[in-house]
């Protein structure tokens, strides 16, 4: 398997038919065979996906103890890397139930940081995931799946825009660079100082200087953060690139969870990257996979 990611699912989105876990294995199956994805799969979302009958017969699937048992911990492990990358993984899909009180257990946070400070994809809901293969199999030279349309719908919808301080510099480069990408958007949406530098930045190039670029929220501590996620719950927001400064503790870590819950609330309708390099890998895809 060329890449391989942790597989996850609360409770919650595996116990019905209609769960999250199998809707998005229902619309990314072929993606998954196409790209031979490899899953390293804790034990009850594994028996889950068995039960259902679903990815019958494909080899990539594989059991992990439960996370009871120290499934999640060993996939932590793994997204650092083990034994020489032997056992490295390239991100994880964890879709989480944000009033299960195992979404904020140590290992989903630490799950989710890793993936950060790696630059690897951390996929919490059904629709970054989805939006994730769909980028991978641009990236492999797939012609497009007309059912991941709507996740390239920019003129219809809205983008925030968010970056810790120390992540600020990046963010801007990031803009800068796939400055008419972005520009295609209804509209995008930010927090305090990262909304006024990134209109500063789009008035340098032309941007019309009595428009803004970015519709300005309050700062982060300030309740920004909040304000976002209400936009995403009313899904008036359909993309948060959001990046994380994870070697610092912050004051606001309750209002910036409170954007993350807000984005697993609505799972088939937010994406989320948190990753420049993610990002960025995104924004090439798009590109190449045009309208």
């Amino acid at each position: 398997m060329s890449i391989c990611l942790g597989l996850a699912a609360n409770k919650l989105h595996h116990q019905t038919e209609d769960a999250a876990l199998f809707s998005l294995l229902r619309a990314c199956e072929a993606g998954i065979r196409e790209l031979k994805l490899g899953f390293h799969t804790v034990g009850r979302t594994y028996d889950a996906i068995t039960a259902a009958s679903m990815l019958q017969g494909y080899k990539g699937l594989v059991r992990y103890p439960y996370g009871r048992e120290g499934g999640l911990m060993k996939l932590v492990a793994e997204v650092v890397g083990m034994e020489g990358d032997e056992r490295a993984l390239d991100g994880a899909i964890y879709l989480m139930d944000p009033v299960d009180p195992s979404s904020i257990f140590p290992e989903a946070l630490a799950m989710k940081r890793q993936c950060v400070i790696h630059g690897k994809p951390f996929l919490s809901t059904v629709a970054s995931a989805r939006d994730w293969i769909e980028m991978e199999r641009i990236h492999a030279g797939f012609a497009r799946d007309r059912n991941a349309d709507r996740f390239y719908d920019y003129e219809n919808q809205t983008l925030a825009l968010i970056a810790h301080d120390a992540m600020k510099p990046t963010m801007m480069d990031f803009a800068e660079r796939n400055f008419d990408l972005l520009s295609r958007y209804r509209r995008r949406v930010g927090t305090g100082t990262t909304g006024q530098k990134l209109n500063e930045m789009a008035w340098s190039k032309g941007w019309p200087t009595d428009k803004p670029w970015v519709d300005r929220y309050n700062s982060g501590p300030l309740g920004g953060d909040a304000q976002i996620a209400d936009l995403v719950l009313e899904k008036r927001c359909h993309r948060a690139i959001f990046f994380e400064d994870p070697h610092v503790a912050r004051q606001h870590e309750a209002d910036i969870q409170l954007l993350e819950r807000a984005v697993t609330t609505v799972t088939h309708d937010a994406v989320c990257s948190t990753s420049p390099k993610v990002a960025q890998r995104w924004c090439d895809a798009a590109v190449q996979r045009g309208t």
